[in-house]
């Protein structure tokens, strides 16, 4: 009987079934944190809730948890909002700032801090404060009026220039609790916010007097054009004597992403807690307001995956042929990680940055392993100093060629040089029992010249790196020697990609020779007749990669000629079982090494990527149900997520 599903069907039957299992995981997981947080006793950070929040708008946006707001206790009285209370957009990084900004132009961008507290209404009629209702659900919350009272910053009557107000309306504030009291008072609950959370919801009342409103919104239900425009808003509050949230005016989204790393670098010396800055228009938008989350404004958070610090100096890791600037800055943490060090990656990032000795820098993380730098402010340019670029190489003393994405020594005989692509050779290869020190130490001697005098070592030859003279003398075996001749013989047979892979030129690793032959270039010989033109045809290859690989090529087509004659037979292209499919591996494995398991993958002729595209075939991984960012990806993407027993079963086939 025919099978009802091909193989391609019944993966897009499996991958969607996933989907709905996740998205039903994270309605659940929502509505508990919400639950928890609205009641007082948050359990995981905003950082982690809103990536719970971010993966269901990526799997399912119209979702409708995601226009709910959270839930009461239900300990009192429920009272209908004055002013709406909805939550909103959210921007965790300046990329996605700036993807709302393009849509939302303004000839001003109002920047508020975004406190970190519990938001409260003040309903007043004719400037008497008549009740005190939490969030809730956005639409209906709590009355915590008698408690409410208590908290410094909450009114009891509206006065402007000593006259009573006739102000009817709601006025929307954080309740916060500042750092001092927490520490002084209440040093056992986790943080600031859950402390504030679960005094101002006693039914005693007890503690709500070591509690702060800080007030940033109003509208009046009598009169339409109260306020002239949102800072009008403010003046109003600030008059009344109420806390208010500080205002900055910028005039482009780059000024917004600047005072943002101002704000983030002076935020440990606030007297209280904030977790990002809210940005809207001067223009009062009701009907947006109304909204569950408005459209015309937005959260720019903060994240624990970024820092701000101050540039010390510029160390040049010289690797091979490139040197690569490194910047050294202040120790800061980073996700629950100490850093004091990223790349810089080559001179143009550099000067696209506009970075100095001195400057002050933004350090992300964004759930990569390797820190590195997004942005930087001139704090104070006076005391900046500009960052020196080499200019002659450390070790032969040839000018440097500064293309500007890299800064590099052209001399080919170069020894730094020439011993970087050795050991390059060496990893391709395979060839695990030559040591990097063993291959230093023939290096220095002259024993190794080049990756083809590798083949042409003798065992004898090897002897004195492993026993003295008098050893040698005394016609003893070293079993050293004998294991790495014997490994190095028995790495004679290559892929083609890894062959290429092999001569260390600039920009291509074994992936990027993949991809050409994939499209057909898949012997030595097409490869060697490539022109630029045919290579920039290529999906995923510039004009500048094109002219890199030509003129490595071109730098070593002797030798690679003279490898695949005499030393090294280069396997054909396999048309195995993997063939078509890609696979990226994350998280420690546990039958075998990673490297060992991307070569399986090869041999059977499928590819390996070292992150999760939406091309990719399987994410390979033993803790299946993490929240790690690949995972997540993967997930986000539909893309097929494995365990090693699943992936060791796929290589049996």
């Amino acid at each position: 009987m025919a099978d009802l599903f091909d193989s391609a069907e019944l993966d897009d039957i499996q991958k969607k079934n996933d989907q709905i299992k996740r998205i039903k995981e994270l309605e659940k997981l929502i509505k508990k944190y919400q639950a928890s947080y609205y009641n007082g006793e948050g359990e995981i950070s905003d950082e982690e809730f809103d990536k719970l929040w971010d993966e269901l708008k990526a799997l399912d946006p119209e979702n409708s948890v995601l226009q709910k707001v959270g839930a009461d206790s239900g300990n009192f009285k429920k009272i209908e909002h004055v002013m709406p209370m909805g939550s909103q957009e959210k921007a965790a990084s300046p990329e996605q700032f700036l993807a709302w900004a393009k849509k939302h132009v303004y000839d001003e961008y109002f920047v508020e801090y975004k406190l970190d507290g519990a938001s409260l209404e003040l309903q007043y009629e004719k400037g008497i404060l008549i009740r005190a209702v939490t969030r809730g659900d956005g639409s209906i919350g709590d009355e915590i009026t008698a408690n409410a009272k208590k908290m410094q910053g909450v009114l009891p009557a509206i006065f402007i220039d000593g006259k009573q107000s006739d102000f009817t309306g709601g006025i929307r504030g954080e309740v916060i609790m500042t750092h001092l009291v927490h520490k002084t008072k209440f040093s056992d609950k986790a943080n600031c916010r859950n402390a504030a959370n679960g005094l101002m919801k006693r039914k005693d009342g007890e503690g709500s007097e070591n509690l702060m409103l800080i007030t940033y919104d109003a509208l009046s239900t009598e009169v339409k054009n109260f306020f002239s425009d949102e800072e009008g808003k403010l003046e109003f509050l600030k008059s009344a004597g109420f806390n208010t949230v500080p205002l900055k005016i910028c005039r482009t989204p780059q000024e917004v992403i600047d005072y943002r790393v101002y704000v983030m670098d002076i935020r440990k010396s606030l007297d209280y807690d904030i977790d990002g800055l809210v940005v809207k228009e001067r223009r009062i938008d009701s009907e947006d307001a109304k909204r569950n989350r408005p459209d015309r404004q937005i959260a720019f958070k903060f994240s624990l995956e970024e820092a701000v610090s101050t540039l010390r100096e510029v160390e040049w890791h010289e690797n091979g042929a490139t040197y690569t600037p490194v910047a050294i800055f202040d120790e800061v943490e980073l996700n629950g990680t100490k850093v004091s060090r990223a790349s810089l990656a080559n001179p143009d990032t550099m000067k696209d940055l506009g970075i100095k000795i001195g400057s002050q820098v933004v350090v992300v993380k964004r759930g990569e392993i390797i820190p590195k730098i997004e942005n930087c402010i001139h704090e104070h340019p006076e005391n900046e100093e500009e960052i020196v670029i080499p200019s002659v190489c450390s070790t032969c003393g040839s000018t440097l060629v500064n293309e500007g994405s890299r800064l590099y020594c052209p001399e080919k005989t170069c020894s730094k040089r020439l011993f970087h692509q050795i050991t390059k050779w060496v990893l391709c290869a395979d060839i695990r029992d030559l040591g990097e020190t063993l291959l230093e130490n023939m290096f220095k001697a002259g024993l190794v010249k080049s990756i083809s005098s590798l083949y042409e070592l003798s065992e004898e030859d090897l002897v004195p790196f492993f026993l003295n003279e008098e050893s040698i003398k005394n016609e003893k075996t070293s079993l050293g020697a004998k294991k790495v001749f014997a490994s190095i013989q028995n790495h004679r047979l290559l892929s083609l990609a890894s062959f290429l892979a092999g001569f260390d030129i600039e920009g291509f690793g074994e992936t990027m020779v993949e991809k050409l032959i994939q499209e057909g270039y898949d012997t030595l010989e097409k490869i060697l007749a490539l022109s630029e033109e045919e290579i920039c045809s290529i999906y995923g290859f510039a004009e500048k990669s094109a002219r890199d690989f030509i003129q490595g090529l071109n730098e070593n087509r002797e030798e690679i000629i003279s490898l695949s004659q005499k030393y090294i037979q280069i396997k054909e292209n396999s048309s195995g079982s993997m063939k078509g499919l890609s696979f990226c591996f994350t998280g420690e494995m546990k039958t075998m090494k990673r490297q060992d398991a991307e070569k399986i993958v090869k041999e059977k002729g499928g590819a390996v990527k070292s992150s999760v595209t939406k091309d990719l075939s399987y994410l390979v991984t033993n803790d299946t149900e993490s929240g790690s960012s690949k995972n997540v990806k993967a997930k986000t993407l539909g893309i097929q997520i494995i365990n090693e027993e699943e992936f060791l079963k796929l290589c049996e086939k």
